[in-house]
C-alpha cells in the first residue's frame, strides 16, 4: 500500500494537471468564446497544455 501510494504522490502534480488545471482551460476557452485554429477542440487543447504544465511541474519540481 505504501508503494503504491508514493508512486501516486510522485506523479501528483502531473494528476492535478490533467484532473484540474485542463478543464479549466477548456471551460475558460468557451466560456470567453474563443476558437481554437485547425478546428481542435477546447479540451483537447486543455489536455495538451494541463499535461504539459503538469508534465513540466513534475519535472522541475515547481509549477512556475
Amino acid at each position: 500500500m505504501q508503494k503504491v501510494l508514493g508512486t501516486l504522490f510522485r506523479f501528483m502534480p502531473f494528476l492535478f494537471g490533467i484532473g484540474f488545471v485542463a478543464p479549466v482551460i477548456a471551460q475558460s476557452i468557451q466560456a470567453l468564446g474563443g476558437v481554437l485554429p485547425y478546428g481542435v477542440s477546447p479540451v483537447a487543447f486543455g489536455l495538451v497544455a494541463g499535461g504539459a504544465w503538469g508534465a513540466f511541474a513534475n519535472w522541475s519540481g515547481r509549477w512556475i
